[in-house]
C-alpha cells in the first residue's frame, strides 16, 4: 500500500520565498526611480499621466490621426486602437482591479514636485493607465507599423510616469501592459485586421505594363473629396501620363475623349466618378487604372488601392483582375447604367442626397451622421412590388458582389466577381431607425419580420411611383415605374496591387 506523504516544509516555503522577494525588487526598483533624479523628467512625465486620465490623451490621438492621417489605414488604426483600449478598461475595471486589492506606494520617499495634484483612491493593482497605453499602442501597431512607431514612445512614457509620479509600483504597470498588449491581440482575435484577411478571390486578366505611364490618361474630377492632391502624386510618379481635369457636369465628354487616345484609362476621384469610368472604359474595351481621390473610395480599398503608390505599382507590374459591374434597367436618362458598389432606394437616396448639400460645409463624415438623423426624420415607408410582391419598404440595398459586413450597409467584399447581387430589404412598419439597427445586427444572410438578407442574380422591382429617388454609387437619380437590377459578370478589367 502506498504511503500518504505531506509536502515538506521546502515545498510550502518556496512560492512564499518568489513571492517575498518579487516584492523586494518591487520596492527596490520604486525607491530607485523615487530616489533619482530624472533630467528633463519633472515638467512632463506628471502632465503626461494626467492627460491620460480617463483616456482622454489616447482619444485625441486617434481623433488627430484618423483626421490628419490621410489614408483609411490611418483611420482603421485610430479606430482599433480605441476598441482595444475599451476592451482593456472594461477588463481592468470589472476583474482586475477587483481581483488584487493593492494599497497604492506611500509616497514618502518620491519628490513633492513629481506628485499628482489629485491622487487616485482605486486599488493598485493592475495599472488602467499602463492597460490604456499599451491597448491604444498596441492596438495601432496591429494595423500600421508606421502609426504605431509613432504612439509607442508616448505610451512608454505614460506608463513610466505612473511610476514617477509615485502612484503605480512597477509591477503594477508591467502588469497593466502585459493585459494592455493582450487585450489588443484578443479583439485582433475576434476583429481581423486587414492584413489578416483573405485575399478577394477575382480572376486576373491581362493589361499593358506602363511604367511611366506612357498611353495612360488619367481624367481627375476636381470637386472630388482629396482628388486634387491625389493628382499632384500621380504626376509625379507617372511623368509620362496625361491629365485632364474637370468639373463634375463635364466628366462624360472627358472620358469620352480619354477613351478615344489612351491605352488604359485612368480615373481619380470618388466611386461617382469611378462609375462613370467604369462605364466608358467597359464600352471601349479598355483597362480602368483607378486612383482613390474621394470621401469613401469603397471599390478603390476593395480592390487594395488605398494610395496612388498602389495603382502605379500595379500598372508598373500589369497586375489587373476582372471584376463584375452591377446593371439598372432602365437607368439614368432611359438608358442602361451601371454601379461598382451597390444601388439602393428607400430612405438611402435621401441621406445621399443631404450628406452632398452639408459635406462642403461641415466635411463628409459629419455631413453623414447629420443626414443620416434627417433621412429617418418623418419619413413613409416606399411601397412598390418587389419580385412579384407588393411590399412596404423602409431600405432596398443591391450590393454588387457579396458584402462581408453584418447588416443592411456595405462593408467590405472579398470577390468581386462572384456573379451575385447582395440584396437586403428593410420592410416598413414603425421606428425606421430602430429597425434599421435591428438590420444592423443580425446575420449577413437571414430573414424576419423586420429586415431580409439574400443573394440574387437579378432583382426586379416594380409599381414604382414616376419620379422614385435611388441612389447608385454615391450618385442620386429618378426611376420610372419599373426598374430591373442584375449583373454584367466580369465585364471590366481594373489594374490592382498583387499584394492585396
Amino acid at each position: 500500500m502506498p504511503s500518504l506523504r505531506t509536502p515538506s516544509t521546502s515545498t510550502v516555503r518556496s512560492p512564499i520565498r518568489l513571492t517575498a522577494w518579487l516584492r523586494r525588487c518591487d520596492l527596490a526598483v520604486f525607491a530607485s526611480v523615487a530616489g533619482r533624479h530624472w533630467p528633463g523628467a519633472e515638467p512632463l512625465l506628471p502632465r503626461l499621466s494626467r492627460s491620460a486620465n480617463h483616456g482622454l490623451l489616447w482619444f485625441g490621438a486617434a481623433a488627430g490621426m484618423a483626421a490628419l492621417g490621410g489614408s483609411p489605414r490611418a483611420r482603421r488604426a485610430a479606430l482599433r486602437g480605441v476598441a482595444s483600449l475599451a476592451v482593456a478598461s472594461a477588463t481592468i475595471n470589472t476583474v482586475g482591479k477587483g481581483a488584487v486589492r493593492r494599497e497604492r506606494p506611500v509616497l514618502d520617499a518620491v519628490p513633492v514636485i513629481r506628485r499628482l495634484k489629485r491622487q487616485p483612491f482605486t486599488t493598485s493593482f493592475p495599472s488602467g493607465h499602463a492597460a490604456s497605453a499599451a491597448a491604444f499602442a498596441t492596438g495601432v501597431a496591429l494595423e500600421s507599423k508606421g502609426w504605431g512607431a509613432v504612439v509607442a514612445p508616448v505610451a512608454a512614457a505614460v506608463v513610466a510616469s505612473r511610476v514617477y509620479t509615485g502612484v503605480h509600483y512597477p509591477s503594477d504597470v508591467l502588469a497593466g501592459a502585459a493585459l494592455g498588449a493582450g487585450a489588443a491581440f484578443a479583439l485582433r482575435g475576434v476583429v481581423p485586421t486587414r492584413g489578416q484577411l483573405p485575399a478577394p478571390g477575382r480572376p486576373p486578366a491581362e493589361a499593358p505594363v506602363l511604367t511611366a505611364g506612357r498611353g495612360l490618361v488619367v481624367v481627375v474630377n476636381r470637386e472630388s473629396g482629396s482628388a486634387t492632391a491625389a493628382a499632384s502624386l500621380v504626376l509625379d510618379a507617372l511623368p509620362l501620363a496625361e491629365l485632364v481635369e474637370c468639373a463634375p457636369a463635364d466628366l462624360s465628354g472627358a472620358l469620352d475623349e480619354a477613351a478615344g487616345r489612351c491605352l488604359v484609362l485612368g480615373v481619380c476621384g470618388g466611386d461617382g466618378t469611378i462609375n462613370r469610368a467604369a462605364a466608358v472604359a467597359t464600352a471601349h474595351k479598355l483597362p480602368l487604372a483607378v486612383f482613390p481621390g474621394g470621401t469613401l473610395n469603397h471599390f478603390a480599398y476593395d480592390l487594395g488601392i488605398e494610395t496612388v503608390q498602389d495603382t502605379v505599382a500595379a500598372l508598373a507590374s500589369g497586375s489587373a483582375v476582372r471584376v463584375d459591374l452591377g446593371r439598372i434597367r432602365p437607368g439614368p436618362g432611359g438608358a442602361d447604367g451601371c454601379f461598382v458598389n451597390a444601388f439602393s432606394l428607400g430612405v438611402y437616396p435621401e441621406l445621399v442626397r443631404t450628406r452632398e448639400r452639408w459635406a462642403p460645409r461641415i466635411g463628409g463624415w459629419p455631413a453623414g451622421v447629420l443626414a443620416a438623423f434627417e433621412a429617418l426624420r418623418g419619413k413613409s415607408p416606399l411601397e412598390a412590388e418587389l419580385q412579384g410582391r407588393r411590399r412596404r419598404l423602409w431600405l432596398v440595398f443591391v450590393g454588387n458582389g457579396t458584402f462581408q459586413r453584418m447588416g443592411p450597409m456595405p462593408g467590405r467584399r472579398h470577390n468581386l466577381a462572384d456573379g451575385l447581387l447582395d440584396v437586403r430589404v428593410v420592410h416598413g412598419g414603425r421606428t425606421p431607425g430602430l429597425r434599421l439597427l435591428a438590420a444592423a445586427v443580425a446575420g449577413p444572410l437571414t430573414r424576419s419580420p423586420v429586415h431580409a438578407a439574400v443573394r440574387r442574380r437579378r432583382v426586379r422591382l416594380s409599381g414604382l411611383a414616376p419620379g422614385t429617388p435611388y441612389a447608385y454609387d454615391g450618385e442620386v437619380a429618378h426611376s420610372g415605374t419599373e426598374l430591373t437590377i442584375d449583373k454584367l459578370p466580369e465585364a471590366l478589367t481594373v489594374y490592382c496591387p498583387m499584394t492585396v
